[in-house]
């Protein structure tokens, strides 16, 4: 009989606080320290519970429900845990916080998320530095690759009002992200439109194409400041489509400076003998409106942007 310690037998009631919350979110937040994997494990074999009956992770809570988690095992090796180094940078990278969420300057090289080869992204990594914190949510999603202005929620309300920002962007939300690409930009600022198809390869490396068949996607390329065949540039989304900047980059011609899916492969290899192995792709600024409040939030560059671009 293992004497690790476990949780036993949960009956839970959903209230307001949890309304609308996804079934597999609330049992991450209700199991901390149980490995991302189990708790899916869990969902799957039906041992979790909703009035009774089998429900998928994607359910959405409501008031009343009455969840049941079965008792569940600490894991013997805390191999979940992400190395301690990590999440203090991911803690220092936090550049506004309030009530209702915080905001981080999200290092380049680091997923938002755990995934399919990653045991922990950025939210993994709040949500150890923060084992108190009643609910730590991911509003939107950056690049593995590309840096900048993150906003996770710190209230059911405030996710759901900001998700629905993301998906109404032209009337909510406006985004600006900074680039370097290769080449010296002609003319002045131009409209980029468009369509970008996600393709799926067998080799399941997902990437992203300019295809009639897209979906409309539309970016306005402003150039700031040039260095012989680089340009820095500033980028106004008014779609968010995947790689969506790094996409129309690439089809103008003019890539991202380190973008090894979509940017140019001699490039980046100049860039790298010189010590700057980074993609440049960052969220600068991100404006919106929460609760009558305004938000105008900005993530400054790093240092090695202002060394590459003199």
């Amino acid at each position: 009989m293992s004497d690790l310690p476990h949780h036993g037998v949960q009956l839970l009631e959903i209230n307001a606080r949890n309304e609308q919350q996804r079934l597999d979110n609330f049992l991450l937040s209700k199991l901390k320290g149980i490995p991302k994997s189990r708790v899916y494990k869990l969902l799957r074999s039906g041992q979790v519970r909703v009035n009774k009956g089998r429900k998928k992770a994607d359910y959405r809570l409501k008031t009343g429900d009455i969840v049941r988690i079965p008792p569940v095992r600490m894991a013997e090796a805390d191999d979940s845990k992400a190395p301690q180094h990590l999440v203090d940078r991911v803690s220092q990278s936090v550049i506004f916080e309030d009530s209702q969420l915080l905001v981080l300057n999200k290092p380049t090289g680091i997923a938002v998320h755990s995934g399919s080869n990653l045991k922990f992204g950025v939210i993994e990594m709040l949500r150890q530095a923060r084992p108190d914190a009643e609910m730590l949510e991911l509003v939107h999603r950056l690049d593995r690759e590309t840096s900048g202005c993150l906003v996770i929620a710190k209230t059911l309300a405030a996710l759901n009002q900001l998700h629905q920002h993301f998906r109404d962007k032209a009337a909510h939300m406006e985004k600006i992200y900074r680039a370097i690409v290769m080449g010296r930009w002609k003319g002045a600022e131009k409209n980029i439109d468009l369509p970008l198809l996600k393709k799926a390869p067998r080799s399941g490396e997902r990437f992203v194409e300019v295809n009639p068949e897209g979906k409309d996607a539309r970016s306005l390329f402003m150039p700031l400041q040039y260095k012989d065949d680089m340009s820095l540039m500033e980028i106004k989304l008014f779609t968010g489509r995947t790689h969506q900047i790094r996409v129309h980059a690439q089809a103008t011609g003019y890539p991202i400076a380190g973008d090894t899916k979509y940017g140019d492969k001699a490039f980046n290899k100049g860039l790298k003998k010189q010590g700057y192995k980074r993609m440049y792709l960052h969220a600068y600024k991100l404006s919106f409106e929460l609760d009558g409040q305004d938000y105008n939030l900005c993530a400054p560059l790093g240092d090695e942007w202002e060394k590459l671009m003199q």
